[in-house]
C-alpha cells in the first residue's frame, strides 16, 4: 500500500525550526534567526522540492519523485534542509565573520582600567 505524501511550506518551516535545533546556537542558530537569512534557507529548500503545495502527481511530474513513505520523505527534506544550510553558510561565510567579528571584537579588547 503506497501513501502519498504532501507537504505544504507550513511543514516544510516547521521540519527547517526542528533541524536547526540540532546545531549549536552560535553560528548557525543566530544567523538563521535573522529573517532575511531564514528566509533564504526556506526558498533554497522549496527550489528542491518542486512539489511543494501542490498536488504530487501534476506538479512533480515523472522528473521529481519524492520518496512517498512518510518517513523517507521526512529523512529526504531533512537531507535537503542540511545541504541548505551548509550551502548558505558557505555562500555568506564572510559576511557572517564580519557580523560576529563586530558583535565579538569590542568585548575583546582589553581593560585600560588597570593602567
Amino acid at each position: 500500500m503506497e501513501t502519498a505524501v504532501k507537504l505544504t511550506l507550513q511543514s516544510v518551516v516547521g521540519e527547517i525550526q526542528k533541524v536547526l535545533d540540532t546545531y549549536p546556537y552560535t553560528p548557525y542558530q543566530q544567523v538563521f534567526a535573522i529573517p532575511d537569512i531564514r528566509q533564504d534557507l526556506i526558498d533554497y529548500v522549496a527550489a528542491q522540492i518542486p512539489c511543494l503545495d501542490s498536488d504530487f502527481d501534476t506538479a512533480c511530474g515523472i522528473n521529481y519523485k519524492l520518496p512517498r513513505n512518510p518517513l523517507q520523505a521526512k529523512l529526504h527534506v531533512q537531507s535537503i534542509i542540511h545541504q541548505g544550510i551548509c550551502s548558505i553558510m558557505e555562500q555568506k561565510s564572510e559576511w557572517i565573520s564580519r557580523l560576529f567579528n563586530d558583535t565579538v571584537q569590542p568585548n575583546c579588547e582589553p581593560s585600560h582600567w588597570f593602567g
